[in-house]
């Protein structure tokens, strides 16, 4: 099937897009805003709405199709694409890849991915295009075939149909405390991001962030259902480094120390440290991980800043150089990408986490949950937004109606396949 027109909408991300730097340079917040000068190139204030942009695929039956393009909260940090310009990816979109789009087939995901979002003049097309265009290719393959888009994932990577649900992580935001609580009561598999972000926010020395982990714990036992025992997961933006010096050892006697005042949890510690380039971060994060694992630590290390691409990923995961790998699904470009790094890290016994951003919508969000299913990720983000109920809601419930959809055919495949007295072909099942 033909795409014969595209519609361009701008809209909103669910959230804001921060400049990093200047967070890290000590802005303080007043209210909701970091008053000040920006540092990150491209952003002029330091907190600013999310922006997206929408991507329709109108097919030859009429059927519209869509796909949102957004950068993620800290865009311009840590090696990411520049800050999202909807203008500007509206005139790529239109010159470049509109044309592409009028002449691939429809039908067949990774062959329209690859001839659609094929670097141009030798330079990469903007990831956030990568990403939106290839939900809306997704979105349109699984239309065609009348399946869901987990299916199609399944279909082109060759995987079995998943039977079983991911893990579901939520991130508080600043309103840690209350938004723990929701998380709680909710009884969500991972939590709480904690959007330790600032020297405030870590402490002295770390006691700040230490006391934090250790209320969490002791939270979820409070007020959680008898037994409840959930992976605590905290992004402290490279502050450990920061705070305490960019040197493996330390780090990891740090994040030992903090595991072993949370001794009945594993502990995700994401981004602790950030070592200003790619080779630096694989190098010191792969000392990191020997030391952790040599002294039995019941902690994990998550990377996240210089490790974005589906080549970042493959390295990171090979060279061992990391626990858990957050596949930051704009800063990964085609969603294709995010399925085959999925596989990397899988390939390479390194944990999956299909991540993202707060900055993302409602309709990108439900597209990952189809790949984090399919490929059977470790955990996945609750996004967009930093509220947790409405990240919570949306990746929850499309999880749910997805395994819903797929049982109810593994089990009319099974009937008919009792009636004929012989198997059906077309569905891999585990």
């Amino acid at each position: 099937m033909k795409i014969k027109d595209i519609v361009l909408a701008p809209g909103t991300g669910a959230f804001f897009y921060d400049d990093q730097a200047a967070i890290r340079a000590g802005a303080k917040q007043d209210g909701f805003l970091y008053p000040g000068k920006p540092l990150t190139d491209g952003m002029t204030s330091i907190r600013t709405p999310a922006t997206c942009l929408s991507i329709g695929l109108v097919l030859a039956d009429d059927m519209i199709v869509w796909g949102d393009m957004m950068s993620v909260q800290y865009s311009g940090a840590g090696g990411r694409d520049p800050l999202f310009d909807p203008e500007k990816i509206s005139g790529v979109t239109r010159q470049v890849v509109a044309p592409r789009l009028l002449h691939v087939d429809a039908n067949s995901f990774r062959k329209a991915c690859a001839e659609v979002l094929a670097p141009t003049d030798g330079a990469r097309l903007p990831l956030s295009l990568e990403y939106g265009i290839s939900q809306a290719l997704l979105a349109a393959a699984a239309h065609i075939k009348r399946q869901t888009m987990a299916e199609i994932i399944c279909s082109e990577f060759e995987l079995p149909l998943p039977t079983s649900r991911v893990p579901i992580y939520a991130q508080s935001g600043d309103a840690r405390e209350i938004n723990v609580d929701k998380m709680i009561l909710k009884s969500v598999d991972i939590l709480p991001h904690g959007l330790i972000n600032s020297r405030q926010k870590f402490g002295v020395g770390g006691q700040t962030f230490i006391e934090f982990v250790q209320w969490v714990a002791a939270r979820t036992q409070l007020i959680g259902h008898p037994g409840y025992r959930p992976v605590l997961h905290f992004d402290v933006y490279g502050w450990i480094g920061l705070e305490l010096g960019l040197t493996p050892q330390i780090i990891a006697d740090f994040i030992c120390r903090v595991a072993e005042s949370v001794p009945d949890f594993v502990l995700n510690i994401e981004s602790p440290g950030d070592f200003g380039s790619t080779d630096a971060q694989v190098e010191n994060y792969a000392r990191i991980v020997s030391l952790l694992d040599g002294r039995g630590s019941n902690a994990r290390i998550v990377v996240d800043e210089r490790c974005n691409t589906l080549e970042d990923i493959r390295r990171f995961a090979e060279e061992r150089a990391t626990h858990l790998v957050q596949i930051k699904t704009p800063d990964v470009g085609s969603i294709a990408d995010t399925a085959q790094a999925v596989l990397i890290c899988k390939q390479n016994h390194v944990g999956a986490y299909v991540g993202g951003s707060c900055t993302e919508t409602d309709l990108s969000a439900r597209a990952t949950v189809h790949v984090s299913v399919a490929t059977e990720a470790d955990m996945m983000l609750a996004k967009p937004g930093m509220g947790v109920d409405e990240g919570m809601s949306i990746v929850g419930n499309e999880q749910n109606r997805l395994l819903a959809i797929l049982e109810r055919k593994r089990a009319r495949a099974e009937q008919s396949d009792q009636i004929s007295g012989g198997p059906l072909p077309p569905m891999v099942l585990r």
